[in-house]
């Protein structure tokens, strides 16, 4: 078995609930033959970082070290690794393993988040009882197949977001089949909202941004929205009623919101759900039926689709808005992305030397 080069992966951790980081260090699991370390580059700031931290999606196992949007190049492969050389600059998402066999119902249909035997990047534990701990590091430890070779035309500190955010707004549009001419509306213009808008238009669609910040409407009609819609001006929002072919939400919406977001889809139109708001979401029955809407929802993306999102972002020059901190700051970044301050993903650059 090959032995990694570093022993002792030095990261911020919270030990216990709250958007507080520390300094703390761990053993990582041992580098199996279809494993690569990696060392840490880049990595983004997600939501999900947060609501881990704060135990706002169940318990979190502290100590706990986050971020699942890691960039960083390959220094140490297994023996079993063909796909990636030492010095290779690669991207890891949300997972760090899947079982990927054809006879795994989620792994054959491109949906291998949803694999029992899945491993996410963290608040997760391998098969042999090993945590897997994230990005907030300066090293990781994955299995090879859940790392992936960033475009030599993406800037390395702009591809972390995409290991997330971008999956998760890419993922669904590919599944649902997006196209030339479809009308797409994105509720949210954050994180992942701006870059929703950037993906569908580059499918060819009519994109209309909803956002109550009006602040947003010039930079979503530059990345590619046809029409910004102010939901807090009625006019507005009654000129788009009944003609969405897809809504994709990717907000903290209230649940008495929902009702509202069904009276913008033409017939037959999908609503899709990105983000997961606290407690549920309350409609009329017949706000369905009368519509024929269907609502489904999407969990990030499997090996085949975060390929393809990185393949399509470099081929449509679809870059993420963001803003960088050192990692010594991650503290200071964690409270200004909580505070709703951020434009519009963070990025934690680590010491890059050699």
């Amino acid at each position: 078995m090959v032995q990694g080069k570093i022993s002792e992966i030095h990261g911020w951790a919270a030990m216990g609930p709250g958007l507080k980081v520390e300094p703390w260090s761990y053993t990582p699991r041992p580098l199996d033959d279809n494993d690569i370390e990696i060392k840490i580059e880049y990595s983004g700031i997600c939501g999900s970082d947060l609501h881990t931290l704060k135990e706002e999606w169940g318990p979190t196992m502290f100590p706990a070290i986050v971020g699942h949007e890691i960039v960083g190049k390959v220094i140490t492969k297994g023996s079993k690794v063909t796909e990636f050389k030492e010095g290779d600059l690669v991207g890891v998402g949300a997972q760090v393993y899947g079982c990927l066999q054809g006879d795994c119902n989620a792994c054959s249909h491109d949906l291998d988040p949803h694999c029992p035997e899945s491993v996410f990047t963290y608040n997760s534990k391998y098969a042999d009882g090993h945590q897997a701990q994230g990005g907030y590091a300066e090293a990781v430890r994955v299995n090879a197949n859940y790392a992936f070779k960033i475009p030599d035309d993406i800037d390395p500190v702009h591809a972390a977001p995409l290991m997330c955010a971008g999956v998760t707004v890419f993922a669904p549009m590919l599944r649902k089949g997006v196209k030339k001419g479809d009308r797409v509306g994105i509720v949210g213009i954050g994180g992942l909202g701006h870059l929703a808008i950037q993906y569908a238009h580059a499918l060819g669609a009519e994109v209309v941004a909803f956002s109550h910040s009006p602040n947003k409407r010039q930079q979503c009609l530059e990345l590619g929205a046809s029409k910004f819609v102010d939901t807090s001006d009625k006019d507005e929002v009654d000129a788009v009623r009944h003609t969405l072919d897809y809504l994709f939400i990717t907000s903290n919406s209230k649940s008495s919101q929902y009702s509202e977001f069904l009276s913008w889809m033409a017939f037959e139109g999908t609503v899709v759900l990105l983000a997961i708001p606290e407690g549920h979401m309350t409609f009329a029955p017949y706000d369905i039926i009368s519509t024929e809407v269907s609502i489904t929802g999407s969990m990030i993306g499997g090996v085949n689709v975060l390929k393809k999102t990185l393949e399509f972002a470099s081929q449509n020059n679809i870059r993420p808005i963001i803003e960088k901190y050192p990692i010594g700051q991650v503290n200071e970044a964690l409270q200004h992305m909580d505070k709703g301050q951020a434009r519009y993903r963070i990025v934690l650059t680590h010491e890059i030397s050699g």
